[in-house]
This record gives structure tokens, C-alpha cells and sequence, in this order.
């Protein structure tokens, strides 16, 4: 079956300054259950100016205690690994995803793009499509997942309201139109 969660947001803060934000914007004290963050491979590619980056990121399991009896899930950490392609010229970033923890019983996938916003080539423009699916946990397949879905929603918005505060702090306020 599967859930799929769709997020669209347009920060008024120029490209630039989104991005650099969003690279900065982990661990945090707003989030908690970011342990740290990677960067485990970075180059650029010559011909096109493209950079790209591949971090890991340790969160802390949030899987509930009840829900944690089942041995699979008892795990104090989930990594996931994140790879990005920002093209400065192109004012515009790609970025891909996945858990690498459980990867034999469930799929979480995201992907984003940050752009220039078409509305006002100051602002950027926020694109992101999650999806988790979970097989091979029987009877426990439906309930992993509305929890999985539950806290994909609640966590893109809690990753706006980190950005939006954090481009505050760094740029002050807002660009009107």
C-alpha cells in the first residue's frame, strides 16, 4: 500500500540564502531527533558547475515503545542517506532521500527541489514528495505506516518552521513582494 505525503512552500528569501540555510538547518535544538549530520562525499562537476553532496544523517528512533516490542525495531538510531545536486547557475537544487535502516521490511523515499519561485525571482520555491511503505511486518504493515505517514506530515512542517525561523535569524526579515 504505501503513504505518500506532498509539501509545497515558497520561502520569500532569495535562492542563495535558502539553500545555505537548508545545508546549516541540522542538528538543531528545534529538532531533537537529528543526531548529526554528514558530508561523506562532495565534488563538483567541472563542465556543468553542479555540485554534489552525499550526507548521512543519524536521527534517533522514534518509532514508539509499544510498537517497539518487535525486535526489528528496537534499534537506538536510523541512518539515512541524503544526496544532493545544487546548480547555482540554474538557481536550483535537487535532492534525493532514503533509510537505510529497515531497508528489508520498509521504503521511506523523499524528493525535493529547491528553485527560484516563478512568482517573484527573489523567493524560493519548495517542492517535496515523501512516500513510506512497509511490508513484511504481517498485521503491523497498516499501523507502521498511518504512524509513518503521521510523522512524515508533522515532520516536513516542522522542517519549514526550522527554515523559515533559521532565514529570520540569518537574513532577517522576510522579502516583501
Amino acid at each position: 500500500m504505501g503513504v505518500t505525503v506532498d509539501v509545497h512552500q515558497v520561502y520569500k528569501y532569495p535562492f542563495e540564502q535558502v539553500v545555505a540555510s537548508f545545508l546549516r538547518k541540522y542538528p538543531n535544538p528545534m529538532d531533537k531527533n537529528v543526531i548529526s549530520v554528514k558530508i561523506v562525499e562532495e565534488k563538483i562537476d567541472e563542465s556543468t558547475g553542479i555540485i554534489y553532496r552525499k550526507r548521512i544523517a543519524i536521527c534517533q528512533n522514534v518509532i514508539p515503545e509499544i510498537l517497539r516490542k518487535v525486535s526489528i525495531l528496537k534499534v537506538p538510531s536510523i541512518q539515512l542517506e541524503e544526496e544532493s545536486w545544487l546548480n547555482p547557475q540554474g538557481r536550483n537544487m535537487a535532492i534525493r532521500s532514503h533509510c537505510l535502516t529497515w531497508t528489508q521490511y520498509a521504503s521511506m523515499k523523499e524528493e525535493s527541489v529547491f528553485r527560484e519561485s516563478m512568482e517573484n525571482p527573489n523567493w524560493t520555491e519548495f517542492i517535496q514528495r515523501g512516500r513510506i511503505s512497509i511490508t513484511g511486518a504481517g498485521f503491523l504493515n497498516c499501523i507502521l505506516e498511518t504512524f509513518a505517514g503521521t510523522f512524515l506530515r508533522q515532520g516536513a512542517q516542522k522542517g519549514i518552521r526550522i527554515m523559515e525561523m533559521l532565514l529570520k535569524e540569518q537574513c532577517g526579515a522576510p522579502l516583501a513582494e
